[in-house]
């Protein structure tokens, strides 16, 4: 363990390699598989509605909408951000100097654009296994209107347009201290949620998509990994065990998420209960963040990652959001289980060790300690 956690990392100079592409394909594909489109808020459109709804100029507007809105639900998103992490300020020392609320929403601003830019064009991919999909759920529309609304629903292609511009943001705002990407996220995170609060339901499902990307990205250091990759030959182990993860790492999340709401039922956080649809969407996040740390340490070969950035900032976000440590513990044991089911022993020894670190971190000796 002391030589893992003495491991430095030298920074990939050159992240544009065959390796660095396809784990970010690999990504930005997942968002497909995984996409959930709500079909019921389909059933009160008819096909001309939809297509008007979905048509350049129906785009157009919605992204005008949420532009105009854009301003005023920044200054209260980062009202209601900073209602909520002001007393963390206090508690873990932060200078409130180097948390500019100025910068943060120049800084969201051009994002958002770049999201709605990407929503306003036509889409080159028609993805037919969603449009079969969705055939199959027996819903009103007929199979044309369903082409119509998939082929515009792209956040796989919003990920390659801002992965690098995310991972620009993380990076500066870590640098002066990993705490503050805490404030951002949560930053961005309200503003899209008061963003899409006033659209039509069915805009709201569709921008949402888009939205969801940057608050991934924000929360996790994905272009960190992509460079953490850029190090290592494309038949190494450790990559082997990143690119056999990657895929699934969304349907590890849900079932983990899945198992913490059983185990709690009638458990509420600041947000709501742990099965309610926006807690439940946080909370699958979380549990793909915690995914996307331990494969930066495993490609980084230390875990500094954890021990500066995660740690720092679930030690800061959780108590003010209500979260209890219980459930991360037994998220992160469900997290073990099933690295071990999905990997061959070779693999999973290559994350292990930086898991059992988390592990230890995370424990109740440490918390008790805090009094926490």
């Amino acid at each position: 363990m002391k030589e893992v956690l003495g491991n430095t990392f030298k920074p990939a100079s050159d992240i544009e390699n065959n390796t660095v592409e396809s784990l970010a394909q690999q990504w930005a594909k997942k968002y497909l598989q995984n996409l959930q489109v709500d079909t019921s808020n389909l059933q009160s459109y008819n096909r001309l509605n939809l297509s008007e709804l979905l048509s350049s100029s129906g785009r157009e507007k919605t992204a005008q909408k949420i532009m105009v809105s854009l301003r005023s639900v920044s200054a209260k998103a980062w009202n209601k951000t900073e209602a909520l992490l002001s007393k963390e300020v206090k508690r873990h020392r932060i200078d409130p100097n180097i948390i500019n609320p100025w910068e943060i929403a120049a800084d969201s601003f051009k994002i958002y654009q770049k999201a709605l830019d990407v929503y306003t064009q036509q889409s080159e991919l028609r993805p037919l296994s969603l449009v079969i999909k969705l055939a199959q759920e027996d819903n009103s529309l007929d199979e044309r209107a369903l082409e119509d609304y998939t082929e515009q629903v792209a956040p796989n292609q919003l990920a390659t347009v801002i992965g690098a511009d995310m991972g620009a943001i993380r990076k500066k705002y870590t640098s002066i201290d990993p705490r503050v990407i805490g404030f951002v996220s949560i930053q961005f995170h309200y503003t899209s949620q008061m963003l899409i609060e006033p659209l039509d339901s069915v805009e709201r499902s569709l921008i949402g998509a888009y939205f969801k990307v940057i608050d991934d990205h924000l929360y996790m250091p994905l272009q960190r990994a992509y460079e953490a990759a850029a190090e290592h030959d494309f038949d190494s182990t450790v990559m082997s065990a990143v690119q056999q993860l990657l895929p699934v790492s969304t349907q590890i999340a849900k079932n983990i998420c899945q198992s913490v709401i059983e185990l709690y039922p009638n458990y509420h956080s600041l947000s709501g209960r742990l099965s309610d649809s926006v807690v439940k969407t946080s909370s699958i996040r979380d549990v793909e963040m915690f995914q996307v740390y331990l494969w930066v340490c495993a490609l980084e070969g230390s875990i500094a990652a954890v021990q500066q950035e995660l740690f720092p900032l679930c030690v800061m976000l959780y108590p003010p959001l209500k979260v209890e440590w219980d459930l991360i513990r037994h998220m992160l044991y469900l997290l073990g289980q099933e690295i071990k089911s999905r990997l061959t022993p070779q693999q999973a020894n290559t994350l292990m060790p930086y898991f059992q670190a988390l592990w230890h971190m995370f424990s109740p000796e440490v918390f008790d300690e805090l009094g926490l």
